[in-house]
């Protein structure tokens, strides 16, 4: 029996905790078959990032148009696109594909770096967002959607069910940066009804990777069949269980230490 087959277009990371390589790891943890079409290549850690590097939007195009007419792709993810010219490129090609999209609108990265050049924010919310089955946001990027801080709790509810209207998309909104909160709170909000996950918070030096993680468990779900509800809380199950089981390493000629989540899970415990 063949695999569900699931597209995503994002990043490189170097470092394999983000990007690309962490959407990966989390499709074949799901037994899903996982292809790339990459958008940038860029050099981080989970401590910083060094340089990006832009990949031509003629060859994001190319991958992608070949990848559609070669895969029978069941779900496709977006995450770092970088600029108005990546956004319109992967646009022109995903406007009919009638293939549930799923969009982690990434702006910064967890270190604070930027991850998007200047005239691309009002590409994501033009042209990508209004193609979207599920957005993926955390509060900072909701925040930034709707031109106003997402911080509380309240907030946090108020501005789920804000996207999800605007752009007729179910979204779920991350709630890791919620102010006052011992919870991990996320919210989706669809078909005018709001869903709530919650876990403990866990206090960890570095979460480099969990959007793409979440985002990457959801469509993989998504590709396998399950709905929307189902998708959404079969990820944030898998999203906690990778960052309470990060994997750590000592930096070598340092007293450091550095952290990523553990993607690679087999059994997903119920």
């Amino acid at each position: 029996m063949t695999p569900p087959v699931a597209l995503t277009i994002a990043g490189s990371d170097c470092s394999a905790g983000a990007g690309l390589q962490a959407d990966l790891k989390t499709f074949s943890s799901f037994g899903v078959h996982g292809l790339t079409a990459v958008t940038c290549v860029v050099s981080e850690t989970p401590e910083t990032v060094s340089q990006v590097h832009p990949v031509p939007p003629v060859i994001l195009q190319d991958q992608i148009r070949l990848l559609l007419a070669s895969y029978p792709i069941a779900a496709i993810k977006t995450g770092m696109l970088y600029s108005k010219s990546h956004i319109v490129a992967v646009c022109e090609l995903l406007a009919d594909t009638g293939i549930p999209l799923i969009v982690d609108p990434v702006m910064v990265a967890s270190t604070g770096d930027p991850l998007l050049v200047e005239d691309a924010l009002e590409a994501i919310s033009e042209r990508l967002l209004p193609l979207a089955t599920v957005i993926t946001p955390n509060l900072p990027e909701a925040g930034f959607l709707l031109g106003r801080p997402v911080l509380t709790l309240e907030e946090q509810e108020k501005a789920a069910r804000e996207l999800s209207e605007k752009y007729q998309a179910a979204c779920y909104l991350k709630g890791g940066h919620a102010e006052n909160s011992g919870q991990h709170r996320d919210l989706l909000a669809h078909k005018q009804s709001i869903d709530t996950f919650s876990s403990p918070h866990l206090d960890l030096p570095q979460t480099h990777g969990t959007g793409c993680t979440l985002s990457a468990a959801l469509t993989a779900n998504i590709s396998a069949g399950l709905s929307i509800l189902e998708a959404s809380q079969s990820a944030h199950r898998f999203t906690h269980q990778a960052l309470q089981h990060s994997l750590e390493w000592n930096i070598p000629g340092s007293s450091g230490k550095i952290f990523n989540l553990d993607q690679n899970q087999k059994i997903l415990e119920k």
